[in-house]
C-alpha cells in the first residue's frame, strides 16, 4: 500500500491510499505517460525551461495546475494522479508540497 499526500497548506492536505488492486494493471511507463499527458493537457510550465523535464517537476506541476479543488473532491482524476505517482516513484509514503514545490 502507498500513501500519497498532496498539501496546499498545512491545514489543507489531501491523503490518498493506493492499494495493490488500484495499480494492478498500471506499469511504471503507463504511469509516467499519464502524468506527462496531464502535464501537457494542463499546459504546465516547466520549472527549468532548459533541458529535460524531470518526473518530480511533472508531478509537482500537475498537482499545481490540476488545482486544489480536484484533490478536495477526491474524484477519479485525483485517485488516478495518486496511483500514477505511487507507481512512478515506488515509495510507500509520498508527500507533495505544492506551495513549497517539493516531493518528499
Amino acid at each position: 500500500m502507498y500513501t500519497v499526500t498532496v498539501a496546499f497548506r498545512a491545514d489543507r492536505e489531501y491523503e490518498f491510499r493506493v492499494h495493490a488492486d488500484d495499480i494492478a494493471d498500471l506499469t511504471k511507463d503507463r504511469a509516467r505517460e499519464w502524468l506527462h499527458d496531464e502535464f501537457d493537457a494542463l499546459e504546465c510550465t516547466p520549472s527549468n525551461p532548459m533541458g529535460k523535464v524531470l518526473i518530480l517537476d511533472v508531478i509537482l506541476n500537475v498537482a499545481k495546475y490540476g488545482g486544489e479543488s480536484r484533490f478536495a473532491q477526491g474524484g477519479p482524476w485525483s485517485r488516478q494522479f495518486a496511483a500514477c505517482v505511487a507507481v512512478a516513484l515506488d515509495r510507500p509514503a509520498i508527500r507533495i508540497d505544492v506551495p513549497g514545490f517539493v516531493v518528499g
